[in-house]
């Protein structure tokens, strides 16, 4: 069994243009960053913002937190000084804008060499190239945009997320195909924690390894939502420990409250008890 990615269960954008917001998400129960330097910028501002993340960066402080800065399209005015300023500064990742097709990140990785590329999938026609997308050999990490992909799809809001099954769908399996990590989209009512809390429920269950965050006052319900829970931990140490002693006797299955279990759910047992493992050593870093 490989050793379990690091938790990417809360994803928490910070406007890079907010110096209380920089030094705020130091001390924040978020497992990555996404400092943003696109959308939650106003183009007068953005210079100035990259050079405020440059200086926030360089003053670290923000732990094992996972890094990942949001930069301009290169097809900006922004975008190229953004990507030279993510890479000299040494964030953990860099993540583009809109990405339709492999080839933009082509164009991307002659500016940043070897840092790691993540991948705003926000387009439908990045959803038709889901796969090259996570195949290309810098991708790291693949985050749904699901405000601008409803948008260019002219879908209407359903709290089901109907309308974006097939785009989610085809992107999780495209993570899962090529081994990136893969993100939600963001909720937009952080004030409904139900409605919160439903929608990682569901993000959770269909394979995301995590959501995209827009308010602090998410983490909690993201971080328990893609956390195993106690039942889970319970039942994953009683699966492996029935399926052992099966195998012991020379049986190949075994069975776990009426269930019959094989090797393949004690794998998952396996990387159920290492994710939480992960998870408490990133909370004691």
């Amino acid at each position: 069994m490989t050793a379990q990615p690091r938790p990417l269960r809360s994803v928490l954008y910070i406007p890079g243009s907010k110096p209380r917001a920089l030094v705020k998400a130091k001390s924040l129960a978020t497992d990555a960053i996404i400092f943003d330097l696109e959308d939650a910028v106003a183009p007068d501002e953005k210079a100035a913002a990259r050079e405020l993340l440059v200086e926030a960066l360089d003053e670290g402080g923000y732990g094992a937190r996972v890094k990942i800065v949001r930069i301009n399209a290169l097809s900006t005015p922004w975008g190229l000084a953004d990507a030279q300023a993510a890479r000299d500064v040494g964030a953990d990742a860099v993540l583009l804008p809109k990405v339709d097709g492999p080839a933009d990140l082509d164009a991307l990785a002659e500016l940043t060499g070897d840092v790691p590329l993540w991948a705003m999938m926000e387009t439908p026609l990045g959803m038709l190239n889901a796969s090259q997308i996570a195949a290309h050999p810098c991708c790291h990490g693949m985050v749904m945009g699901t405000n601008d992909l409803a948008k260019d799809m002219n879908a209407r809001h359903r709290a089901d997320r109907l309308p974006l099954m097939t785009g989610l769908g085809l992107c999780v399996l495209a993570a899962k195909a090529h081994g990136v990590a893969i993100i939600d989209g963001v909720y937009n009512a952080f004030k409904d924690e139900e409605g919160l809390a439903a929608e990682c429920a569901q993000g959770r269950d269909m394979g995301f390894d995590g959501k995209t965050l827009i308010h602090p006052a998410q983490l909690d319900i993201a971080n328990t939502a893609y956390s195993p829970s106690p039942s889970d931990l319970e039942l994953a140490a009683r699966q492996i420990e029935a399926y052992e002693a099966a195998v012991a006797q020379g049986q190949a299955v075994a069975v776990v409250d009426g269930r019959i279990v094989e090797n393949l759910h004690v794998a998952t047992a396996r990387e159920t008890l290492a994710k939480m493992d992960a998870i408490q050593a990133l909370a004691a870093e």
